[in-house]
């Protein structure tokens, strides 16, 4: 089965809150991250339907919340790739059965 790329936003207002949900569910996402001319750090996930942008409190100063942000970000960032890395063998190898047999 082949699965469309799509990216998904929602909104949901209750009770005066306003929450915004954006799951990218395509390979298909820009990546950016920078620095501004004025040195507030930034990383930007987006397609042609949404972008999401994380950058430093109130668009100020990097604080020690704003490194700790970061690094859990990294560390997500991180183990996105490994999951992504180990299920992709995986199904490379359930679709190839015994292909890691084959002497070359």
């Amino acid at each position: 089965m082949k699965y469309k790329p799509y990216t998904y936003v929602t909104a949901v207002l209750k009770g005066g809150v306003t929450r915004l949900d954006v799951a990218f569910s395509t390979s298909e996402v820009g990546v950016l991250a920078a620095v501004t001319s004025n040195q507030r750090p930034f990383l930007d996930l987006s397609t042609l339907e949404a972008q999401i942008s994380v950058s430093t409190t109130g668009a100020g100063p990097v604080t020690e919340q704003d490194v700790t942000l970061a690094r859990e970000i990294f560390n997500a960032a991180a183990r996105y790739l490994t999951d992504c890395e180990r299920l992709h063998t995986e199904q490379a190898a359930a679709v190839l059965p015994g292909l890691d047999e084959i002497a070359v």
